[in-house]
């Protein structure tokens, strides 16, 4: 090589370099100056209302549901899962194709319409992502029962997330998604309060902001039904954010049962209930994945953890599903309060078509 080549070779290098740097400058400067940032505590106003009343009722149903956001179904896989890479995609999917999505909306949207429950509390619900092609699920979901109060809890608000980051013409993008309650019945007041803990920056700007939604309905008895739903942090080695949002969680649930209240909180933990073993599923066949469990002592011992022992809720997305090959646990359950009665819960066994995450159906009593 001449040393005329040599030098040009260098100067685009130098170049390559010098726009590499730009990008990444603009990226986290964008990033930082469009942070959402919401509030301590926001009110919820509905996106539409049901004209009925929580009054004595035998028994409710409630499902908990990660969606998500219709583009995780069993035939896709996610790349920073399979490559463990911010930086490059590795040839693996980084969007489901639109056809893809539109088959989990539409396999949720049935689900929905089918399952007469009077509480839907689902997560990873969007509204206006690239991921999932601007289709608004939340709107969808809310018109498949409409007259059913409908609520949304923003915790993914970001303009534009930028990875795998050196390969910018098909980055995550836009994302807004968040938490989804349907109910039945009318709340008196709804609220997002905001968990604390976050990532460093600049990892912070572009991920989620974790929260819960907390739904109060009136009762003919002396306390209120107090309906929570949440999804805490994923992607959290060590589980340092888990634990300051479970500290903060316990909190308001023992304020509120000392209120008097009746007590539901459902939604995608992203760890697993006291005592149960998170590979119970594959034995031995972990793929390097591990979870954690929610400490034992966490509540006194008459609250109640209810899941189905049988039915995992949440499979691995490094590949597309494969039934008894792809690592499957429980992280999605429900937690209720000692004057709350466990009539039933249920797995709803999909084969993970729709989402990486399968309904969980629980009938209690309010004693």
């Amino acid at each position: 090589m001449t040393l005329s080549n040599l030098k040009t070779a260098f100067r685009a290098i130098g170049g390559f370099t010098l726009v590499s740097a730009l990008y990444v400058v603009l990226v986290l400067l964008h990033g930082t100056f469009t942070d959402y940032q919401p509030d301590k505590v926001e009110k919820i106003t509905p996106y539409q209302r049901s004209n009925k009343v929580l009054v004595e009722k035998e028994e409710l149903d409630l499902v908990i549901w990660n969606l998500g956001f219709g583009g995780l179904g069993k035939e896709s896989e996610f790349f920073f899962d399979a490559s463990g890479s911010q930086f490059f995609s590795g040839g693996k999917m980084v969007h489901a194709t639109e056809d893809m999505v539109q088959k989990n909306n539409e396999g949720i949207l049935t689900f929905v319409q089918e399952q007469n429950a009077d509480f839907f509390l689902l997560q990873e619900v969007d509204k206006s992502s690239k991921r999932s092609y601007y289709f608004d699920q939340f709107r969808a979901l809310a018109e498949a029962v409409p007259n059913y109060d409908a609520h949304f809890a923003t915790n993914y608000k970001v303009g534009r997330v930028p990875i795998p980051i050196m390969e910018p013409w098909h980055v995550y993008g836009k994302t807004f998604s968040g938490l989804a309650t349907l109910s039945r019945f009318q709340a008196s007041q709804v609220e997002r309060y905001q968990l604390p803990g976050s990532f460093d920056w600049p990892t912070r700007i572009f991920q989620l902001d974790r929260c819960i939604a907390i739904h109060r309905y009136p009762t003919d008895r002396e306390g209120d039904l107090v309906v929570m739903n949440i999804h805490h942090s994923a992607y959290d080695e060590g589980g340092v954010l888990k634990k300051q949002q479970m500290a903060f969680l316990k909190d308001l649930l023992i304020a509120e049962y000392a209120n008097g209240n009746y007590v539901i909180v459902g939604g995608d933990w992203n760890q697993c209930p006291p005592h149960f073993d998170f590979d119970q599923f594959m034995p031995g066949q972990t793929e390097g994945y591990t979870q954690m469990n929610i400490p034992a002592d966490y509540l006194p011992t008459d609250w109640t953890w209810a899941y189905d022992p049988n039915t995992p809720t949440n499979r691995k997305t490094h590949s597309p599903y494969h039934h008894g090959k792809t690592f499957v646990a429980l992280i999605d359950f429900f937690l209720v309060s000692p004057n709350v009665e466990v009539v039933e819960v249920k797995g709803i066994d999909q084969e993970f078509d729709f989402s990486d995450h399968q309904p969980v159906k629980m009938r209690v009593r309010l004693e």
